[in-house]
């Protein structure tokens, strides 16, 4: 589930990829479309400068808000698969 941040209350323009820039501000940046080439102008919105913690998402909201989110990190699959390896490293060792 998502927290609120800061109330920011961004106006979103079609065309446009809004998010949290390395500095915590609010940035914009046109979205490619068609096989157009060169990176999109990034333009700051707005100056929040908030401070990120570890292992969160930040994101703009529906409203125009700073939000974030715990960041789902492995699964299933990349947690059996060091299962696996760990077993295996084991039996190696009884057989020295």
């Amino acid at each position: 589930m998502a927290t609120k941040v800061t109330k920011v209350g961004v106006k979103k323009a079609k065309g446009y990829l809004y998010f949290v820039d390395k500095k915590g501000n609010v940035a914009r940046a046109k979205m490619a479309r068609g096989k157009k080439k060169g990176k999109g102008k990034i333009e700051v919105v707005a100056k929040v400068g908030i401070k990120k913690k570890k292992g969160l998402l930040y994101f703009i909201d529906k409203k125009g808000d700073i939000s974030s989110a715990v960041m789902s990190r492995g699964g299933k699959r990349r947690k059996k698969k060091a299962k696996k390896k760990k077993a295996k490293k084991k039996a190696k060792k009884k057989k020295r």
